[in-house]
């Protein structure tokens, strides 16, 4: 029988291309309320096709990164389904575990947390799985566990299963090259650190960063490292940038192709910054990319774009009426994540300076409009975030982006608020569990109206290649919102905006 030395995994909700709709993976960060919990992890996170060694056919990218670089220094690993680790657990020496949200720290699971005094689906999945009898039993028997991964930093909030789980290493940052000597330390039966953070200076560069050799979720992958935004709540401006070459960008891309991956998601935390002058898009690097991956893939989308780039590269290049000529089939929309945080410039002077860029920070709210215009007249449909509880937040401030809320109305987006999770240079600030004030309620509610508006659009444009039962369960669920949102008049308000509007048109 085959073995492996280290063993790569996570919980099902991770390990899972959710029916080849990464949006639907988002449906894990809730609790099972309206359905039981079966239905969401179905929803959310079926599972996927594995080989005969119970190695999934796609796995989260940033797995197959660690998958690459221990493979690369000869080291024998691979990722395995979390269903299939039983049979190898026995003669592993690593069990190494990522993840982007262990406990449902992070935003929005967090806030579900509150809202409903529920556990979401994420935080259960993954307990049922580090509470599995053969990972006790290996552990007992001198198995290392090394977790890590974007969430890797929810560990220190949970010291007591740190210690109840037998976590060996906690591994903060990214990790490529430093997993490496990690796994050589617990091969040889030396000591292992109990927390790494791994800094600015000991990132791999460009050069050190391995491309993987099997599929990734989705067809998901990076094109550059790091933003140079610099925006208080997150992490990843404290990162350097680093750009892909074209060629570490098509290599990946045929990886994917080759095991059976269609379509692609072009990932950084800015996906028009590649190839840009600081923080102003440059066209050329970018058709190019989308060139490269439209060669490659049916179908074509993007993981996050900053709200100013949008707005400057259509405004100065029309660029994005040309990425999305190259990149959607005719009549079809694409998804992108985008950070709107809030509607107030005065808050936005605070937490996020950079954000407006090149644009004065004062003209914040106008470049969401704009920007939610250039991407509703391309079909590419923001998928827009707020943040509740920031520090320094005043019901002023809360005002400001209901109103903005509001105006965003006839633009094809779904928006979503999340409670404020200290991150980046926040981290060491309070996190933010109230219950909900009167003016959060009101801004909640305005958020579902939007998301209401366009969802029936939106479900049908999304769900279209999908298979019929999962159609018709969405629609259910769609349904089910829809009564709760009624019964507690949650659409009064809009009925009355759109009333008034009607009046004034016949007048």
């Amino acid at each position: 029988m085959t073995s492996f030395d280290v063993i790569i995994t996570s919980d099902r909700t991770m390990m899972s291309n959710h029916h080849g709709k990464e949006f639907l993976g988002f449906a894990a960060t809730g609790p099972p309320i309206f359905m039981p919990e079966w239905f969401w992890m179905w929803l959310a996170a079926p599972k996927m096709k594995v080989d005969k060694l119970g190695r999934p056919w796609q796995a989260p990218y940033g797995l197959r990164k660690i998958e690459a670089a221990l493979q690369d220094s000869g080291i024998n690993a691979a990722i395995i389904d979390p269903d299939h680790i039983k049979k190898y657990l026995n003669d592993a020496k690593v069990l190494a575990i990522g993840h982007h949200d262990y406990f449902a720290l992070g935003p929005p699971s967090s806030e579900w947390w509150v809202l409903t005094g529920k556990e979401p689906i994420n935080a259960r999945s993954f307990r049922k799985f580090m509470e599995k009898p053969e990972i006790r039993k290996a552990k007992e028997h001198g198995l290392k566990i090394i977790v890590g991964g974007p969430a890797a930093w929810q560990w220190l909030w949970k010291p007591e299963l740190v210690k109840n789980w037998g976590i060996d290493t906690i591994v903060e940052g990214e990790s490529e090259k430093i997993i490496v000597k990690l796994v050589e330390k617990a091969l040889n039966g030396e000591k292992l650190p109990k927390y790494i953070h791994v800094g600015v200076d000991e990132v791999p560069s460009l050069e050190e960063i391995p491309l993987i050799k099997h599929a990734s979720v989705n067809g998901l992958i990076e094109i550059m490292r790091g933003c140079p935004r610099g925006c208080k709540f997150c992490s990843v401006t404290l990162k350097p940038l680093r750009f892909y070459t074209l060629d570490m960008i098509e290599r990946e891309l045929q990886v994917n192709v080759r095991e059976g991956v269609k379509g692609c998601i072009l990932h950084s935390d800015d996906v028009l910054l590649y190839g840009a002058d600081g923080i102003k898009p440059k066209p050329e690097p970018l058709i190019k990319l989308h060139e490269l991956a439209k060669k490659y893939c049916n179908s074509l989308g993007w993981s996050h774009f900053s709200l100013s780039a949008v707005k400057y590269a259509e405004d100065n290049y029309k660029l994005i009426t040309k990425i999305a000529e190259i990149a959607l089939n005719e009549n079809n929309y694409g998804g992108v994540e985008v950070g709107i945080e809030t509607g107030s410039p005065v808050l936005a002077r605070k937490i996020m300076p950079a954000k407006a860029a090149p644009y004065k920070t004062d003209e914040w709210p106008n470049i969401v409009k704009d920007a939610f215009g250039i991407l509703h007249d391309a079909r590419i449909v923001p998928a827009g975030t707020l943040i509740i509880g920031m520090p320094g937040e005043t019901p002023d401030d809360i005002m400001k982006t209901i109103e903005l809320v509001d105006d965003l109305k006839d633009y094809r987006s779904l928006i979503v608020p999340m409670y404020f999770v200290p991150m980046g240079v926040l981290k060491n600030n309070e996190w933010y569990k109230a219950r909900p004030t009167e003016e959060q309620l009101e801004l909640m509610k305005a958020c579902l109206r939007h998301d209401l508006r366009w969802i029936d659009d939106l479900a049908k444009w999304y769900m279209k290649n999908t298979n019929i039962i999962t159609k018709v369960m969405l629609k259910i669920l769609i349904s089910l919102i829809r009564k709760t949102a009624s019964r507690y008049n949650l659409f009064e308000r809009m009925h009355v905006a759109e009333a008034k509007e009607e009046l004034i048109v016949k007048a």
